[in-house]
């Protein structure tokens, strides 16, 4: 497997797209940049629709759940890094969101804070005091403070290294843009959190102890919270991480016109108004 993947991670830029949020410092890291609003619209709702797909046919949502269009859309798809892998055609088959925040964060700012743990008294204040010494952790490191989530695989490519290949990008993507500890819903019933625990999450602890899976009844199915630290991935996947992360530097990064390419170095710039692409 590990071959495998090495060998899928050495091409990955034929197949992975990250799609920037709006006004996304873009790292110099990047030479591959598109100033391309209308591909970058389009890509999010190609995502949207996998994503509804996967989570329509898996039992996690019911079609009322879904747009008109039987799209998947979150208040996250806008403020998220996305990343796609995309089929021989171009079209995506398997997407995730990487939404950062600065290390100035509180749980109330997150995501994590809709978890139905914050509704178990039992189980609430631990919750909080978790997800908080995460994030004064990531301050006295430096660290900016990361959630991750809408994972899915689209059916035909489920049985293929993708996901992995996916999860292990985030790493290598959350390293690019400065590093981070960060937080992740993982799915129990189709084994993404037992996956994401191989590659190096952990669970999310309070006090030494972990907190516990619970059914989350929005997506109807139980979710275990895990943590991750962007610096530590696990030993065994650790050269895999620093391959996709070296490999970013090719893959195409799609971005709004609107200030989302200002970090961007300006011969970069200069050079995708006349090309689309920027290659190294």
């Amino acid at each position: 497997m590990l071959k495998l993947l090495e060998r899928n991670i050495a091409t990955v830029e034929r197949r992975l797209v990250l799609v920037a949020p709006p006004q996304a410092m873009i790292p110099d890291l990047f030479k591959g940049v598109i100033v391309d609003s209308v591909r970058h619209a389009g890509l999010v709702s190609e995502m949207q629709a996998v994503r509804g797909d996967v989570y329509l046919h898996g039992g996690y949502l019911t079609p009322e759940q879904l747009s008109a269009g039987g799209l998947h859309q979150t208040p996250e798809d806008e403020k998220s890094w996305h990343l796609l892998m995309t089929d021989a055609k171009g079209q995506v088959s398997s997407c995730a969101w990487y939404l950062q925040h600065e290390n100035t964060t509180s749980i109330g700012d997150l995501r994590v804070r809709h978890c139905p743990l914050t509704r178990v008294v039992e189980w609430r204040d631990k919750l909080h005091a978790a997800v908080e010494s995460e994030i004064s952790q990531a301050r006295r490191e430096g660290l900016r403070y990361a959630e991750v989530g809408g994972w899915a695989v689209s059916k035909d490519r489920r049985c293929s290294s993708e996901g992995l290949v996916l999860a292990l990008a985030a790493y290598g993507l959350c390293r690019a843009l400065g590093g981070a500890l960060g937080i992740t819903t993982a799915n129990v019933t189709h084994a993404s959190s037992s996956i994401l625990r191989r590659l190096g999450g952990s669970y999310l602890e309070s006090a030494g102890a972990a907190l516990p899976a619970y059914f989350d009844p929005k997506y109807n199915t139980m979710i275990e919270l895990l943590r991750f630290d962007s610096r530590r991935p696990s030993l065994k996947y650790g050269f895999l991480v620093d391959l996709l992360q070296s490999r970013l530097a090719r893959v195409p990064v799609i971005v709004r016109p609107q200030g989302a390419w200002r970090a961007v170095q300006t011969h970069h710039f200069e050079e995708s108004m006349a090309s689309p692409l920027v290659a190294a």
